[in-house]
């Protein structure tokens, strides 16, 4: 099976073009030598990854036909990726979410529309206009 078919197939890639692209740019050896995308892939090669500044390392242990899911991935490969490659990884998107802490910036869907219904629950929906009028002339008269 080619390199790139198989990275997608055991979900390590969420497209083949995505795939061929990271071979493209020699992100992907067998071993030490990067590979094409055209590369068959055998049981028994060790594969490096380089992907989100992370180093991954995989073993190829048998060739699915198809594309798997998810629960069936450890039967066609075993991660001997390093522990600290995986802090680093940790480290990243705590960093990330310093950025920014809940309740701060932009408000989110959920909070516009609980200030909506805020918003309205403060005015009156059955008024007529002349009602409106009178409404506002309310308003001013009790802010001066």
């Amino acid at each position: 099976m080619r390199i790139d078919k198989y990275l997608w197939s055991v979900r390590f890639y969420k497209t083949r073009t995505i795939a061929t692209e990271d071979i493209k740019k020699n992100r992907v050896s067998i071993g030490e030598n990067p590979v094409k995308a055209s590369k068959e892939v055998k049981a028994g090669d060790v594969i490096k990854i380089r992907k989100n500044q992370i180093e991954y390392k995989i073993k190829v242990l048998d060739i699915p036909k198809s594309r798997v899911g998810a629960k069936l991935v450890p039967l066609y490969v075993v991660d001997m990726t390093e522990k600290d490659q995986y802090e680093i990884l940790k480290m990243r998107k705590e960093s990330q979410d310093y950025y920014r802490q809940k309740g701060i910036g932009r408000p989110t869907k959920k909070d516009r529309r609980d200030m909506d219904d805020y918003v309205d629950d403060e005015t009156p929906t059955d008024m007529e206009s002349d009602d409106w009028d009178t409404f506002f002339k309310e308003i001013n008269d009790d802010e001066d």
